[in-house]
């Protein structure tokens, strides 16, 4: 009996810890579309940010933040849950630009919160729009933009660390900017892939020691191999790309 209440009470939390956060994507929402500039828009949706994860139950603890460069860089992390943009957003400084699946910009409400606070979209499809994306964030690396991708693409109910494609690292190469790798440990526990609502916990992000461009004709693949075996080492999960003989 009282385990059977206990999880219709969590049950009623989540419910309204998912209401209120509603309320605050939609305010983030408004904030974005009236305030004037891109600095206040980022500055409010990492203020909104971190207090919608409290909210939802989840307790977020940053280590590393002293690893950030001052100057720009590229911060690459795993990708396990739909809590990670959340997390990071409330993680990292403002001045980050993400770097997002085009598929997002077209959602209602959430793409227009996207868009205006300066999030980069990318094409995983098209093979001419892939590279008009690269281009771009090749252009935006070189103007010394500081960006933040999730490397594995997307996610899914398999516990592990995919392959990483190539993006990240050859922005980071083309803008001699450091890499810097970042590990979310929990996000998948707290917000599975097929979960409708969060369990409350504890989400820490590691920031790790920033890898500097190696002076190479290779230097974006061994920026990849680097950052990604810092992380697995990390990470309490296994290697799906070893697994699946790629690497």
């Amino acid at each position: 009996m009282l385990r059977a209440f206990a999880r219709v009470l969590g049950a009623a939390y989540g419910v309204f810890a998912l209401a209120v956060f509603v309320v605050l994507f939609l305010l983030a929402a408004v904030l974005a579309l009236i305030l004037p500039r891109l600095e206040l828009r980022r500055a409010a949706t990492q203020r909104l940010a971190r207090l919608a994860l409290p909210v939802l139950g989840v307790r977020l603890e940053v280590d590393g933040r002293e690893h950030l460069p001052e100057e720009s860089c590229v911060v690459i992390a795993n990708h396990a849950s739909y809590l990670d943009g959340l997390v990071m957003k409330a993680a990292l400084p403002p001045r980050f630009s993400f770097v997002i699946k085009r598929e997002a910009s077209s959602m209602p409400v959430v793409g227009l919160l996207l868009r205006r606070i300066g999030s980069e979209f990318v094409d995983r499809h098209s093979a001419g729009g892939r590279s008009r994306d690269a281009s771009r964030l090749l252009r935006k690396a070189g103007r010394g933009h500081a960006l933040v991708f999730f490397p594995e693409g997307t996610f899914d109910e398999v516990r592990g660390l995919k392959r990483f494609h190539i993006g990240a690292f050859a922005a980071a190469a083309h803008g001699g900017m450091p890499v810097v790798p970042v590990v979310i440990h929990g996000a998948r526990r707290a917000f599975p892939s097929k979960a409708l609502l969060v369990r409350p916990g504890r989400v820490r992000v590691e920031i790790l020691p920033p890898i500097e461009v190696p002076t190479s004709t290779r230097a974006a693949d061994e920026l990849r191999a680097t950052a990604r075996r810092e992380i697995l080492a990390r990470l309490d999960e296994p290697d799906l790309a070893a697994a699946a003989g790629k690497g």
